[in-house]
């Protein structure tokens, strides 16, 4: 079972950029970094209406003086501070990540960002190696990967039970965006503007999660791809609201990804499927606590969370917070990313590179392929649909 115990000497002061009153997703980065008591939130600058961000943070219980109207305040002020922030999420659209994150880093705080880290592959490189020379965590906020029958695939694929990898199917295809909501939607409006979101909507949006999975979950790398995408919804144009992707992957293994936010009377069809010479192992967003392993003449198994059979790989952090049988869904999966992003932070902090070496989180790394691989789609999409090499 999940271990409970303290195990650092003091919380993370911890912030928070974005993620203000009626985010989609400030008060899951909140609840989750929160949870274990590893992590303490004491500033923030949460909207770019300052008093507005201001009330919303008193009501979270932040002091009215540590509730800032802009991300450049909140870095000097607390800098300023003996007990200012230590690290700082950032939740905000798309387009200010990159320069979020540089001041972030460059007041020598360790980040957690949204995907996609940047908008450009340049800039993500770019971080990386101010991260690097910070001596700080850069992390790359893939809230799917904390669950734990994603590791257990992970683990399976790793000692050879499916056989070697010969396809993985991925798709994250829902039906919200089926109609023109962006009209009456705030957070829908942005993501579809290509000033703000980037090149691509869903294929960013909602492609990267399965995608960052699938990599996650097989070590393969991508050799070229060719991609499709269409504007259903032709205000949304040049942006995609559907796409097809396939993927050419090192060592011949192939790939496709559907990507689409117009796949009416779906809620997310979020499923990652690798195909091995022995089995098959599939996991589906939806029911995140079972995983399914097909060996090839055998009755299909279905692997449940919880169980004794299953491998886990770090007690203290990926176990499970309750007994099997009880579902764990999207919160606890965030929870156990962030309780890894703290235990990542006091490591820096320590300069223990060798817990580093061997601690699994997503980091900036995983953000930088799911930039190449937004891009690349763009430009594959944008020539006709031509393979393009990855690289």
């Amino acid at each position: 079972m999940f271990n409970e115990e303290f195990q650092l000497d003091a919380p993370i002061r911890w912030g928070m950029v974005g993620g203000g009153r009626g985010s989609e997703i400030g008060y899951s980065h909140r609840a989750a970094a929160q949870r274990d008591r590893l992590f303490t939130f004491v500033a923030a600058a949460l909207d770019l209406d300052a008093e507005r961000g201001r009330d919303f943070g008193t009501k979270l219980g932040l002091a009215p003086e540590r509730c800032y109207p802009d991300y450049k305040t909140l870095f000097t002020e607390e800098a300023k501070r003996e007990d200012g922030i230590q690290a700082v999420s950032i939740a905000t659209p798309n387009s200010t990540h990159y320069e979020i994150a540089k001041a972030a880093l460059e007041a020598g705080l360790h980040v957690i960002c949204e995907k996609p880290a940047t908008i450009h592959v340049e800039d993500a490189l770019e971080l990386k190696a101010l991260a690097e020379k910070q001596n700080k965590m850069l992390a790359v906020m893939y809230g799917y990967t904390g669950f734990q029958m994603v590791h257990q695939a992970r683990e399976m694929v790793r000692r050879g039970d499916i056989g070697a990898v010969r396809v993985i199917q991925m798709s994250f295809a829902h039906g919200f965006h089926n109609t023109e909501i962006e009209k009456n939607s705030p957070g829908a409006k942005w993501r579809m503007n290509p000033e703000v979101s980037g090149p691509s909507f869903i294929i960013g949006d909602c492609g990267t999660h399965p995608f960052y999975m699938a990599g996650m979950i097989t070590g393969l790398k991508v050799k070229s791809l060719m991609c499709s995408r269409q504007s259903f919804i032709e205000s949304r144009a040049p942006l995609e609201d559907n796409a097809h992707v396939l993927f050419q992957f090192e060592g011949g293994a192939v790939g496709t990804l559907w990507a689409s936010a117009i796949n009416s009377g779906s809620m997310h069809q979020q499923k990652v499927r690798i195909v091995g010479e022995k089995a098959s192992l599939e996991w589906w967003d939806e029911y995140p606590n079972q995983l399914r392993y097909e060996v090839q003449g055998e009755p299909v198994r279905i692997l449940e969370r919880g169980m004794g059979y299953l491998h886990n790989d770090d007690p203290g952090v990926s176990a499970n917070r309750q007994g099997g049988g009880h579902a764990e869904g999207f919160f606890e999966s965030w929870a156990n990313l962030y309780h890894r992003y703290a235990l990542a932070i006091d490591a820096y902090n320590r300069n223990d590179k060798a817990f580093l070496e061997s601690h699994w989180y997503p980091d900036i790394d995983g953000g930088i392929d799911g930039v190449k691989m937004v891009n690349a789609c763009v430009k594959s999409a944008d020539n006709g649909a031509v393979w393009v090499d990855y690289d």
